[in-house]
């Protein structure tokens, strides 16, 4: 009697593991590892725009227009996407993701300047 009960809990706990796993298919250790990363990939969830003041290999600083002239610095990284010509005084809108308080930018991308507008222009002023 005991042997049977025995037996009939072992055999219980060798099929548990496999309950959720479809007939005919077995996971690995390696793919049990791979799915936690591939859900956690981080997506970029802020945007904005303003003119670069300083850039270099591993960092991006913008200064965004208003009252306040803020500053913002960006960590550069190998995935970074870069659209058309970004150098310093060009205007730009940054896509980018925030781990702690470091702004990692994930997408650059330089836009055309805002157009002067209609009317007099500086030299036509300063004439009168």
């Amino acid at each position: 009697m005991r042997t049977t009960r025995a037996t009939t809990l072992i055999g219980i706990l060798t099929l548990v593991p496999l309950a959720g796993v479809p007939a005919g298919q077995s996971v690995t250790s390696t793919e049990r590892a791979a799915e936690p990363s591939q859900s956690k990939t981080p997506v970029p969830n802020h945007a904005l725009s303003g003119v670069v003041k300083s850039l270099d290999a591993t960092t991006l600083v913008l200064t965004r227009a208003g009252k306040n002239l803020d500053e913002l610095t960006f960590v550069l990284n190998r995935t970074t996407q870069r659209e058309g010509p970004i150098d310093i005084g060009a205007r730009v809108q940054v896509r980018f993701r925030t781990e702690g308080r470091t702004l990692i930018a994930t997408a650059i991308r330089a836009t055309a300047p805002k157009p002067r507008p209609k009317g007099k222009t500086l030299q036509e002023s300063s004439r009168q």
